[in-house]
């Protein structure tokens, strides 16, 4: 993305990740982007250094982006164009940390923001917690098990439901492609099934072809132009005014007629 323009987001999260504050923003499409540069602060290590390192990956260099973040400074707040990266690729950016080259009291740290950060910064998005839990699993070992229980029930619940709304908008989807596949096959089944359907220009013109041929073999022994007799008993035959009026349910009737009459002129089989 450019760095140049920078995007609007509709939202700002401001986030508690293990006493950190990090902030992460969504755009109107719902994408979520974060600061990489106050991240490089927490983490103690250099954000030119880092910054280099992203234009210099294929990946992230292309989903960087300048967001409009708003941070206070002193009384006031200020909204300024920061680069960003999507949370999607958060992960991929601290991987990139080598732990062992950050000062000693920071490596648990990068570590535990590698492992963890993420997930967090999603969770703030996608179902509204704020900061990170790393006790909540010790602490259901100790809770009392009815509220153990409650509290199961009431994750098998909001899962539940997630998945149901899921289903729901992929059914709606589904339905919406069937409706429109159904009403074309009706379209062409009343345009198959409609006995007063004409036949089509390459249709006609594979009837005039024939006449012609006809008409043109009946001449050579007549010495006459019989074109309008072989037209009229087309007509007469199969009771239309105009060839180009032929219903399509008759197309190969009249094809065969006129094959099997220039057949018995000539012998052969030309259409």
């Amino acid at each position: 993305m450019s760095e140049n323009k920078a995007l609007v987001p509709v939202e700002q999260r401001a986030v508690t990740f293990y006493g950190d504050e990090l902030t992460a923003v969504r755009l109107a499409n719902g994408l979520v982007f974060v600061p990489v540069r106050p991240i490089c602060a927490l983490l103690g290590v250099d954000w030119n250094g880092q910054r280099r390192r992203i234009n210099r990956d294929p990946v992230l260099s292309a989903e960087l982006a300048t967001v409009d973040v708003t941070s206070t400074e002193g009384d006031r707040a200020v909204t300024r164009g920061v680069l960003c990266l999507p949370l999607d690729y958060i992960s991929g950016f601290l991987f990139g940390l080598n732990a062992d080259r950050v000062r000693a009291d920071l490596r648990d740290k990068v570590i535990r923001y590698q492992r963890e950060c993420y997930k967090v910064l999603a969770d703030a998005f996608q179902e509204g917690r704020l900061t990170a839990e790393p006790d909540f699993e010790s602490l259901l070992q100790t809770a009392d098990p009815a509220t153990i229980q409650a509290y199961q029930i009431a994750q098998a619940m909001l899962k539940l439901a997630r998945q149901q709304i899921m289903l729901e908008a992929q059914q709606g989807a589904q339905q919406v492609q069937l409706d429109a596949h159904e009403r074309r096959l009706e379209t062409i089944e009343s345009q198959l099934g409609d006995p007063a359907r004409r036949i089509t220009p390459d249709q006609a013109t594979a009837i005039s072809q024939a006449v012609k041929m006809i008409a043109m073999t009946l001449s050579k022994r007549s010495g006459r132009n019989e074109y309008g007799a072989v037209w009229g008993e087309l007509y007469r035959r199969f009771r239309v005014p105009s060839y180009r009026e032929l219903p399509l349910a008759q197309y190969d009737a009249v094809m065969a007629w006129l094959t099997e009459w220039h057949q018995s002129l000539s012998g052969d089989e030309p259409f």
